[in-house]
């Protein structure tokens, strides 16, 4: 990840499902060759669902 300027930082925060930056997520999907939805995917809190 080191050739493509993605910082372990990032990686970390990917696998723990934690926030990050949205130009994290293009670069990686330049790397991947891919869309944002082949990488992620949206699931709602349950206290977002308590709002609706």
């Amino acid at each position: 990840m080191r050739d493509y300027g993605v910082e372990n930082a990032q990686l970390h925060r990917l696998r723990k499902n934690m926030v990050i930056k949205t130009d994290t997520i293009d670069n990686l999907c330049q790397i991947l060759n891919c869309r944002v939805e082949d990488i992620m995917e949206y699931i709602p809190d349950d206290t977002e669902q308590e709002h609706l």
